[in-house]
Formats: C-alpha cells, sequence, structure tokens
C-alpha cells in the first residue's frame, strides 16, 4: 500500500476496514483487520497503550477494552482508531514481525490518495524506533524533482553511501522531531546578513512532511530582499497563500536564478536545488518557495521542496543528519 513518510510525527497508521467513522478514498483497497491471521488490536491496560501520549500528543482512549489512538496534524489533518500490531512487510526480505500501528477508522485530511502515514520520528513507536535491531536506526531518502520522477526511502546503512556530508542532530526540540543548527543563508553568492542569534532562538527542525521552508521572519526578509534583488528582470506578480515573492514569466523562455546556499552546523553547506527554488501556480505566478513564521521565536522548519533531488540521511544513534547533492540519481 501507498504510504506518506514524515519525519515529523512518530505513530504509523492506515485506513481500516469497516472505516467505523469515515475513510477518505485512497489508491488501494482498504486494510481489512479481518483478513489478516497476524493482526491484533492492543488492550488499553497495555504499557503500549499508555506509551502512545507522547507519540501522538494525546491521552489514548478505550473502546470495548481496546486501546484508541488520536492523532492530529499541523494543517488539522487526523487519524482515529485502534492501536494494533500485526506483520509489516516492506519488502519480501524486509519484515517487521509485532509491528504497532494505527488501525485507522475515521480519518481526514491532506494525505492524497495514500493509505496513511509511515511516522518517522524519535520516539519509541516510530518505524524508525520498532526496526532499530535490523536497520540501526539509519534511514535515508531523496525527493524526486517532479511527480513523474523516482525516489526513493531506504532503511539501513546501504543508504548512506559516500559523498554525504553531515551536520549535528539536535534534540532539544522535544523527543520526536530532528533538530538541526543552521548557521547562515547565502544567496547568489551573498551572505546574508543574519545574526546567528536569529536561528539559535528560534531553533529549526528538518520535517519530510512539511511542504515548505518556514524561517524566522528576521531571516526570511533578509533572504527575500537578497532573491528579489537579483530578479529585477522580472516582473513581481501577486503573492500565493503563504508565499509573498511572486513572478511573472510568461514573456520569458529562460529564467535565471541566484543560487541559495544552506550552512548548517560544522560548516556544512547545503545548495538547494532549482526545483526547491521556486514553487509554480502556473507561468504567470511562480514564488519563491520560502516563508516567513509568524515570529522570531517560532521553530523554523526545512521542508520537503528545498530537499528536493538531495539525499537526506538520518543516522540516529550516531546523532547526525547528512546531505549530497543528485541524490536521486
Amino acid at each position: 500500500m501507498s504510504l506518506i513518510f514524515d519525519t515529523g510525527s512518530d505513530l504509523t497508521w492506515t485506513q481500516c476496514q469497516p472505516c467505523a467513522g469515515s475513510c477518505y478514498s485512497q489508491q488501494e483497497p482498504i486494510f481489512a483487520p479481518s483478513a489478516s491471521t497476524t493482526y491484533k488490536n492492543i488492550s488499553c491496560t497495555s504499557t503500549k497503550c499508555s506509551g502512545l501520549t507522547s507519540a501522538t500528543g494525546n491521552t489514548p482512549g478505550c473502546s470495548s477494552s481496546t486501546c484508541v489512538y488520536g492523532i492530529q496534524y499541523g494543517d488539522k489533518s487526523f487519524s482515529v482508531g485502534f492501536y494494533a500490531t500485526d506483520k509489516l512487510t516492506l519488502t519480501s526480505n524486509n519484515v517487521i514481525d509485532n509491528f504497532y500501528f494505527g488501525c485507522g477508522q475515521r480519518n481526514r485530511g491532506l494525505f492524497g490518495r495514500a493509505a496513511g502515514l509511515i511516522g518517522l520520528g524519535r520516539d519509541k513507536v516510530s518505524l524508525v524506533s520498532q526496526a532499530a535491531k535490523k536497520y540501526g536506526k539509519v534511514f535515508s531518502y531523496c525527493f524526486p524533482s517532479t511527480a513523474s520522477s523516482t525516489g526513493y526511502l531506504t532503511f539501513g546503512s546501504s543508504g548512506a553511501a559516500s559523498g554525504v556530508k553531515y551536520t549535528p542532530l539536535l534534540t532539544s526540540q522535544g523527543d520526536s522531531f530532528y533538530g538541526l543548527d543552521l548557521n547562515y543563508i547565502y544567496v547568489g553568492g551573498t551572505k546574508l546578513p543574519i545574526s546567528p542569534s536569529v536561528f539559535s532562538t528560534s531553533g529549526m527542525i528538518i520535517d519530510s512532511g512539511t511542504v515548505i521552508t518556514r524561517l524566522p521572519p528576521t531571516a526570511y526578509s533578509a533572504l527575500s530582499k537578497e532573491f528579489r534583488a537579483h530578479m529585477t528582470k522580472y516582473p513581481l506578480t501577486k503573492a500565493s497563500s503563504l508565499l509573498d515573492t511572486c513572478y511573472d514569466f510568461s514573456n520569458y523562455t529562460t529564467i535565471y536564478i541566484p543560487k541559495i546556499s544552506m550552512v548548517w552546523s560544522g560548516n556544512t553547506e547545503l545548495d538547494i536545488a532549482p526545483q526547491g527554488i521556486l514553487s509554480a501556480y502556473s507561468v504567470s505566478q511562480v514564488c519563491l518557495a520560502f516563508a516567513a513564521n509568524g515570529d522570531d521565536s517560532d521553530i523554523g522548519i526545512f521542508g520537503n521542496v528545498q530537499q528536493k533531488t538531495i539525499k537526506v540521511v538520518y543516522d540516529v544513534d550516531a546523532g547526525k543528519v547528512g546531505f549530497a547533492s543528485g541524490g536521486c540519481a
């Protein structure tokens, strides 16, 4: 079945029959627990049930002695259902017995037509933690440049190839998140005049489940100003939701955009791929794909658009996250 993977949350869940509440339309048939000989619901009195609180942010409920989970995401999407265990088959050679997951009976939100979500956070219920003996808390992925291209998600050190530049993984942002220390941003070779305290005050996490990178307003203002200075030959156009630096390219066949680089702790410099700099709604509305948070104290997020075509490696036990350009090749 097709699932969305999310490094910003922990619980893995899939829509389940009989969809006692409501299920959205998905690509494959909805999972039927009754057809599985290894499926088991978790008891309300189990420590596995009470341990859900840290992973979901909600106290689990109880229905006919079965543990009930509830989780809501930043965009108000949610899933509610039974906490259960079953055999998880990633590939024919990669099987995890007694995998704990959510059997969603009431699900709503922006999941496309995926059957559910894979939680890859740092909490003990995440797939990363449950499969630690098998894969050693190492995984990597690459988001493709377009929806028609191919990316991947790999578990184990085989995905951590040479050429990867690492930055320390910070755990100060909570039990689930992968924190990073952003030091500088360059636009077109110019280092932005942003005090390091701006980034250290807000902190930053890397999140595969967030689309657009969110920066402290002070940092975003400097980024937008410098980007606009490099783009004066192109006409500005109306903003689009969060994105306020937008251009009309309808009269141009070739577009030149400045390189954007982010420098992380350890002097790990990451050049954002061109596909990760602009977000196109139409040829007449193409926007800088970064946004400002509401306040400088709000946590920054390195989102998945800016991660396009980059190999991203998480080595949790070693306390580091790595990047390599051209990762989907």
